[in-house]
């Protein structure tokens, strides 16, 4: 336990699951120590540090927004379906010879890059990822779009039950990378929403199939 850290610990709130935890959060960034078979592109500490920070304190509503790192498991990470949840993946470069950093350390490296940006906010690096003003949609907000699509793209046998999951992380993959908004994220959940209507639609006599 860090020094002085304990009524920190005592007052941090426990969640049932990731998604639980981040629900409220616009930007994520998830630290992975996998080189490949990732589902998003990796960034360095500081390009995706930089990312995370470009979330204004406040929305347009003046209601704070959300923020959130998240490390995995000390002995396996986090899951593709976990580093799914975030908007960048970050990877700490280290040595061939020893390419692994445990979890107290990698946090350590990240934190210290964290406050380093933090003190130069006025001078930080340009947008790399050309959305970094953008206020981005809430976790919550994007995942209730993918269970609407997934839940409509059942129903039409576009998806099948056993490979719904593997189809809908490449969804969610495409999602997240897109960075979509609010706006775009209630768009999405309309164009669905009428697809379904259409779906259920008796068809007229005599119509083309």
């Amino acid at each position: 336990m860090a020094v002085h850290a304990a009524d920190h610990l005592e007052r941090a709130p426990i969640y049932p699951d990731l998604p639980a935890a981040i629900a409220d959060c616009r930007r994520v960034v998830a630290a992975s120590g996998r080189k490949e078979g990732v589902p998003l592109p990796l960034l360095p500490p500081a390009e995706a540090l930089t990312w995370l920070l470009a979330e204004p304190v406040k929305s347009p509503s003046s209601e704070p927004v959300g923020a959130a790192l998240v490390f995995g498991r000390e002995d396996r990470g986090l899951s593709n379906h976990e580093l799914l949840q975030a908007g960048c993946l970050l990877h700490i470069p280290a040595a061939p010879s020893y390419p692994s950093i445990n979890l107290a350390n990698s946090v350590a490296v990240v934190v210290q890059t964290l406050w380093t940006l933090r003190q130069n906010l006025d001078q930080r690096p340009g947008d790399q990822l050309n959305n970094a003003s953008r206020t981005l949609a809430t976790r919550d907000a994007v995942e209730a779009a993918l269970g609407d699509a997934e839940a409509l793209l059942l129903e039409v046998g576009f998806l099948l039950p056993h490979t719904a999951r593997a189809r809908m992380a490449k969804l969610r993959a495409l999602l997240q990378r897109a960075q979509p908004d609010s706006g775009e994220v209630a768009l999405l959940r309309g164009m669905v929403a009428q697809l379904r209507w259409a779906a259920r639609r008796p068809c007229p006599p005599g119509a083309p199939l």
